[in-house]
């Protein structure tokens, strides 16, 4: 039987990704990732986990290099990949295991004016700092259009095609 093994996360670089390069002068970037989770403590303050990422330059790519070019510490980035352990001797002789993700593709998600102003903690008028567990993480710059703005000749168009306010009553729902 088959494994699978997929990765998809959102989240924010905590540092510029480290680039180096292998004795045969492959490229490849580390970073970590701060994905925050969908739940709070018992204080209400929200959670992260940061997660251990590689990501390598391969024949027809320079991915790594680019990751390290474009992307810096508080970018919020979008990466798919799969997770791998590996291991080594450490110099005490020692069996030391990593696990990590090994990033196959990113994309960048925001703009670089919208990462530099995160990273002062101007962004939406809120202090960012990436202190993680004071819940004061910035909410998206970005406003639905308003429903004038759609329909034909400026009309306004409302759910199911009806003008005004719907009226319910509970005889009406299903449930």
């Amino acid at each position: 039987m088959a494994g699978i093994n997929n990765v998809v996360l959102v989240g924010r670089l905590t540092k510029d990704v480290s680039l180096r390069s292998t004795q045969n002068g492959t490229m490849v970037g580390a970073f970590t990732l701060a994905v925050d989770r969908t739940t709070k403590d018992q204080n209400g303050n929200r959670q992260a986990d940061f997660i251990s990422c590689v990501i390598w330059n391969t024949k027809y790519s320079k991915k790594a290099e680019n990751l390290a070019t474009y992307a810096h510490k508080g970018s919020l980035i979008g990466i798919t990949g799969a997770i791998q352990t590996r291991n080594y001797d450490n110099k005490d002789g020692q069996r030391v295991y990593v696990t990590e993700v090994m990033c196959h593709d990113f994309k960048l998600l925001e703009s670089r004016q919208e990462a530099n102003d995160y990273q002062q903690g101007q962004f939406n008028g809120q202090q960012a700092g990436g202190n993680y567990q004071q819940g004061n993480q910035p909410q998206a710059n970005w406003q639905a259009p308003q429903a004038d703005n759609f329909g034909s000749q400026g009309q306004t168009t409302t759910p199911a095609g009806q003008a005004g306010t719907i009226d319910l009553s509970s005889d009406d729902l299903p449930f």
